[in-house]
């Protein structure tokens, strides 16, 4: 069995899973640096359904749910109209619960042109609100976030969404969207935290 990287390998061992270690033999964590501190602000854009999620890194290596949202422009909305409610839910998340860093999750590879515009557009409307209130931007491949938080960069929504579930201490899974703007969440602190490995 090829060698799992440290980060597979630790959503492997949340999961609960294989780490590429025979079952019985105890897997040693090895923590080096400082965890990740401060609130950060997740963000999955799409123009129809644009998962917000708001996760608290208090620095001692937990991730702590706090709120999430998924902005439903109504339906017959005008791309303007789309764009301005994505804008507001973002600047209301940020007065509210005062993120330190705002995460947010590339546009995938898409087909179709005009898709791939309102993916863009959507975005925009996010990372500007941010921009504005001069707060850090972060972007991630929806395949580096799906390395991070579940350990395969295929994994599916359904996936994304248990591991999160697990992850935060839910009894519930959050709306796919909103699973997804936390994942975002805890790869930047994955990211932008202490390096883990396991032996």
């Amino acid at each position: 069995m090829p060698k799992l990287s440290a980060r597979a390998q630790w959503a492997a061992h949340l999961r609960g899973g294989s780490t590429g270690k025979s079952s019985n033999q105890p897997v040693s964590v090895t923590l080096s640096g400082a965890p990740f501190k401060g609130i950060v602000l997740g963000i999955d854009p799409s123009l129809r359904g644009t998962g917000l999620a708001i996760i608290e890194f208090p620095g001692t290596g937990e991730s702590l749910y706090i709120a999430s949202e998924t902005v439903n422009p109504k339906r017959g909305s005008n791309l303007p109209e789309c764009l301005g409610e994505i804008a507001r839910a973002v600047e209301r998340f940020i007065d509210r619960y005062a993120p330190v860093n705002i995460a947010v999750e590339e546009t995938i590879y898409v087909q179709n042109f005009r898709t791939a515009q309102k993916l863009g557009a959507a975005r925009g409307a996010a990372i500007g609100e941010a921009a504005r209130r001069q707060l850090p931007v972060f972007e991630y491949s929806p395949l580096r976030i799906k390395q991070a938080v579940v350990g395969y960069g295929r994994a599916s929504k359904e996936q994304v969404a248990r591991q999160m579930s697990g992850l935060l201490g839910l009894k519930t899974e959050l709306a796919f969207d909103e699973a997804d703007a936390a994942a975002v969440a805890v790869c930047h602190a994955f990211t932008h935290g202490r390096t883990l490995t396991l032996g």
